[in-house]
């Protein structure tokens, strides 16, 4: 028994209008992509869908702001994300700050690290 999953592709400006037909758990066809990559976001998105979490961490002793803004570098999966920030909640940094430090490594045992996007 087949199942049909209608996308919209954010894999590049186009936003192609997807319908991916699900076969045994894999997708088998995907239509309406205008390249490949929207084929693979297809595929991703259906089987194993990932996203970037971004949010804030409260920072002490800056003379800027009480939080400073975080994000993962690299995707991870779409079920880890309300832990993620979970996690992310009790984090508290003492300033100063900078773009890249790593804020949480290995984030819930997701191999990514959250890192800082701001100075504070």
């Amino acid at each position: 028994m087949s199942d049909v999953r209608r996308l919209t592709c954010i894999r590049c400006p186009r936003g192609c209008q997807l319908e991916a037909v699900v076969e045994g758990g894999s997708v088998a066809l995907v239509t309406g992509n205008a390249c490949p990559r929207g084929a693979a976001y297809a595929a991703d998105e259906v089987c194993h869908p990932m996203r970037c979490v971004t949010t804030t961490v409260a920072v002490d002793g800056s003379p800027l702001d009480a939080v400073v803004s975080v994000r993962t570098p690299d995707d991870v999966p779409r079920e880890k994300v309300t832990d993620v920030v979970a996690a992310l909640s009790g984090v508290r940094l003492a300033s100063p700050v900078h773009v890249g430090d790593v804020v949480l490594a290995d984030v819930c045992g997701t191999g990514v690290n959250v890192v800082a996007t701001r100075e504070a």
